[in-house]
């Protein structure tokens, strides 16, 4: 039954694309159609079939569309409009805007792409498309900046996070693992770690050194939960600034309680648990006074590094 709507996804794009005369308010609606009728057909693979979270063939389908509305104007707009989308990300903390979809914005849907596509175990795919995205600008990369990331870093992170959260460790440590050999090229790992300890150096800590660290602790057990803790925390200025931070948070509270046993407050625990079903249908000691920052390091270097 995949494969009927695979072949129904695909005869819906070809259809789409081969009628010139269509206008681009008409075409963008009968995207954002589409999308709600494949989530539908996730939802549905949630509910009676035996894969958690739902069939990886339906989230295949859902991160190719979705990642292919991120590159259409008549869903996410000119350029033009993507900035002021984007400021428009930036002010909804001060800004209570009941008309703001998420879905319409470029980096929205390219969250939910990588999202659907870890579920999927398309670490390849995330690979290519994570290729394609430009390198991180001056102010994306500067300390403290109040921008958005670079979309490849926070997509990258994003991934590792849905990864780690459901538990599939091996395309975690996969995908970062590929992201350092073939996309990190500007920066040797060493560089990059030196920069990660320097916070003097002007530059904002690296999202491939802060989720190989993620994964290399994760590989430990549950007595490495204050240095999980210490990580999170020393990068949540730079997770803080991603899309949707409540979901990233959401993300790192699961792998906090799934291999570490932190548990969240009820009401953390509630969210979370409802927010990872919609993807389906839609403190203690120190380490021995070692500097929390090198026992990171140490821990991801065990193990010949990622």
């Amino acid at each position: 039954w995949v494969g009927r709507f695979a072949e129904l996804d695909a005869a819906y794009r070809k259809a789409l694309d081969e009628d010139g005369s269509m206008n681009s308010d008409e075409r963008g609606r009968l995207q954002r159609l589409h999308l709600q009728f494949l989530k539908k057909g996730l939802k549905w693979s949630n509910d009676l079939g035996k894969t958690r979270f739902g069939d990886m063939g339906m989230h295949a389908l859902l991160g190719d569309h979705c990642w292919n509305m991120s590159c259409d104007e008549a869903v996410v707009g000119t350029e033009e409009e993507r900035k002021e989308a984007a400021a428009k990300i930036s002010a909804q903390e001060e800004e209570d805007d009941d008309e703001y979809e998420d879905e319409d914005l470029e980096i929205g849907l390219r969250n939910e792409a990588v999202s659907h596509y870890a579920l999927a175990e398309k670490i390849d795919t995330v690979l290519e498309k994570l290729k394609s995205l430009p390198a991180p600008t001056a102010e994306e990369g500067a300390m403290g900046h109040v921008c958005m990331p670079a979309q490849r870093d926070a997509l990258l992170t994003r991934t590792i996070l849905v990864l780690l959260a459901v538990e599939n460790m091996r395309d975690a440590r996969t995908l970062a693992a590929s992201y350092l050999a073939e996309i990190e090229t500007s920066r040797t790992e060493a560089q990059l770690k030196k920069s990660y300890l320097d916070k003097a150096d002007g530059k904002a800590p690296s999202h491939i050194i802060f989720v190989c660290m993620l994964v290399r602790i994760c590989e430990k057990d549950a007595k490495t939960a204050p240095l999980f803790n210490w990580l999170v925390r020393n990068f949540g200025a730079e997770l803080g600034t991603m899309h949707d931070p409540e979901v990233v948070k959401t993300y790192t509270t699961k792998i906090g309680r799934v291999y570490f046993n932190i548990q969240p407050p009820p009401n953390m625990m509630d969210m979370m648990e409802n927010m990872m079903g919609m993807m389906g249908g839609m403190g203690g000691a120190g380490q021995g006074g070692m500097n929390p920052m090198m026992a990171a390091m140490q821990a991801m270097q065990q193990g010949g590094g990622m």
